[in-house]
């Protein structure tokens, strides 16, 4: 027997070390001062932009060390804490409300690097510091405001059908009590609720003959609160990207709650206001008539008003609104199975589908604009840009109001509940307006319940002393297998420093956040990495005690502690997997590090060590093992 490792083995440990190291490799680089630029409201980033941005930096004599555009935005690399200061300030004056700009660590890696997908592990917000939010969305006011809107399309559902009623109105068990003029109109009534509004449950009253009772189910509650939490998510992602942050993380907590974590941002009461901050959408007709004269004069005539498009465009548009963003309940972004292009389709609640009809009826042909609106608090600056203070030496903020148009297609048809918005120019240009639609404002209100700020000083010590608990553990380990086990032990070590390589690597490739709890999983690998090693090894030196050659006992040694390396760590595997279904956001960084250490523990120990131990002992004929 000759331990010979086949081609193929070789092959393929060859592969996975090169492809791990590769991965892990920008995380040695640390991070210079940088800058994150990104489209305000969703506002997608062209070349022209990163072409402005560049002329700003060139005005300033800033010479970055990197300026690239991905999809996350323009991502700025400096030499200097210097630098990055007056770039701000520069961006600040000059890319105006369309943009947000907000200062970030970019990896030190070459560019060559990044761009070909290999990007440093994100650190949580307790190691590199920033600001925690935990918020409790009120589901018990979304679903009574769901109740509202039926209670109101029971109503236009009724009139439609020119059936009479003497009421309508909420009753305390949550249920709608439809009281009808004429008995006999009842089960008429019943019919028509139950096609119109299929998600309500619809019921006689056993008493009265003139009533009936309109509710939502199980399964509807469940949807209304499943959307207000969905939709409040997006909306704060929406508001987060003005912080301009690099890994915001917005998590779903239970049923009713919302984890937002902002690294490296330490301005928590700015960060309320924004997740605070009230934003709407305004339907709009186009003053058709005298848009070109008001576009050439720049002047409004009465009843009716400039705007802008986002891209500067004029347009004229009246002065009276059609319904707003309060009275759209759902939008989706999908392709038109007849042209193919993208659309949005909207919903309506009963109010908004009563004014859009009578409009749209009679302005078929005509244009309607989508109007972004937004109240903002920004901080006052000179013209130095520096920030002015007031006599208390607090800043001086300025309250403004954005408005600018998303759209203004065309009106093909009469529109009543739901209907599509055509004449948008990318599928991302649909998504992102549905995501506007849907995001304008919060579809339940929400309160902080708990709110913590991490300095970056103790992200800073956190780090240190995480990475000092590796080295020890990492070096006694060491230590001890290379005395002990010596030859063997080596090769022990060996995959012990591959198996954190590649652990590095995996968190990498996966773009995943490391925390405190994750170093804590980490460490934890380092001492059960080598358990598998100790029990091939012990397994060896007893063969050898029984009698058998070198060479068989290596064999025998392998073969004999598979079973039982394969059994610990799957037993330990399932209770990572239960601690990451069923734990929060520390306990799931702590399972998903433990998981990727278990996983790559068992390639090293049982793979590469015995791959170093056929290439140094295969072939040839040992009398001795140095174990």
């Amino acid at each position: 027997m000759l331990n010979k490792t086949p081609w193929w083995k070789y092959a393929l440990v060859a592969v996975i070390l090169a492809t791990g190291l590769y991965y892990a490799l920008p995380n040695i680089f640390g991070n210079d001062p940088g800058m994150t630029i990104r489209g305000a409201r969703g506002l997608s980033l062209d070349a022209a932009a990163l072409e402005r941005v560049q002329g700003i930096l060139n005005a300033e004599e800033i010479t970055p060390r990197s300026l690239v555009q991905d999809d996350r935005g323009i991502r700025i690399r400096f030499a200097s804490s210097e630098d990055q200061l007056a770039a701000r300030d520069a961006m600040e004056r000059n890319l105006g409300e369309q943009y947000s700009s907000a200062l970030s660590l970019v990896s030190g890696a070459p560019d060559w690097l990044l761009e070909s997908g290999a990007n440093p592990m994100y650190l949580g917000l307790d190691l590199r510091g920033g600001v925690h939010f935990l918020l409790q969305v009120d589901m018990e006011s979304a679903i009574a405001n769901a109740r509202e809107r039926y209670e109101d399309d029971i109503r236009l559902v009724l009139r439609e059908g020119d059936l009479r009623y003497r009421g309508v109105r909420l009753v305390t068990d949550g249920a709608i009590e439809v009281t009808m003029r004429d008995a006999a109109d009842r089960e008429s009534a019943m019919d028509r609720v139950g096609r119109e509004l299929g998600e309500l449950d619809v019921e006689a009253d056993k008493d009265r003959a003139d009533v009936f009772f309109a509710s939502l189910g199980a399964n509807q509650v469940a949807e209304i609160r499943k959307f207000a939490l969905e939709q409040n998510m997006t909306a704060l992602r929406n508001r987060i990207d003005q912080l301009g942050v690099a890994e915001p993380v917005v998590q779903q907590q239970g049923d009713d709650r919302i984890v937002i974590q902002l690294p490296g941002v330490q301005d928590t009461e700015r960060a309320k206001r924004i997740l605070g901050r009230a934003a709407t959408l305004e339907m709009r007709m186009v003053d058709e008539k005298n848009t070109g004269a008001a576009e050439q004069s720049g002047q409004s005539p009465p009843g009716a008003r400039l705007y802008r498009f986002r891209d500067g465009r004029r347009i004229l548009l009246q002065r009276s609104i059609i319904y707003s963003g309060d009275n759209i309940v759902d939008a989706a972004a999908s392709i038109d199975t007849q042209t193919g292009a993208p659309i949005v389709s909207i919903t309506l609640d009963a109010e908004g589908a009563r004014k859009n009809s009578r409009i749209t009826g009679d302005n078929i042909g005509n244009r309607m604009a989508v109007v972004y609106v937004e109240n903002t608090s920004e901080v006052v600056r000179d013209a130095n840009g520096n920030i002015v203070l007031d006599e208390d030496g607090q800043a001086v903020r300025e309250s403004s109001k954005i408005e600018e148009v998303i759209t203004a297609p065309v009106i093909r048809d009469q529109l009543g509940k739901r209907f599509q918005i055509e004449g948008i120019g990318s599928v991302d240009e649909a998504r992102d307006l549905a995501l506007m639609l849907r995001s304008g404002s919060l579809a339940a209100p929400v309160d902080i319940i708990e709110e913590r700020t991490v300095g970056p000083s103790l992200g800073k010590a956190n780090i240190n002393q995480g990475f000092m608990s590796v080295v020890v553990g990492f070096v006694v380990v060491l230590v001890f297998m290379l005395i002990y086990y010596r030859l063997f032990g080596f090769a022990a070590n060996i995959a012990l420093a591959t198996n954190l390589v590649l652990m590095v690597a995996v968190l990498s490739f996966f773009q995943a956040t490391l925390t405190l709890p994750g170093v804590a999983g980490i460490v934890l690998t380092v001492g059960m990495a080598v358990d598998a090693n100790v029990l091939i090894f012990e397994r060896i030196r007893e063969e050898i005690r029984n009698g058998n050659s070198p060479q068989a006992s290596i064999h025998l040694g392998y073969d004999k502690a598979l079973s039982t390396i394969v059994d610990a760590n799957v037993t330990t595997l399932i209770a990572a997997i239960v601690l990451f279904n069923f734990g929060t956001g520390p306990i799931k960084g702590f399972a998903v590090t433990l998981s990727i250490g278990i996983l790559t523990s068992m390639f090293t120990a049982i793979l590469l060590t015995r791959v170093l131990v056929n290439w140094y002992y295969g072939g040839k004929n040992v009398r001795q093992l140095a174990i």
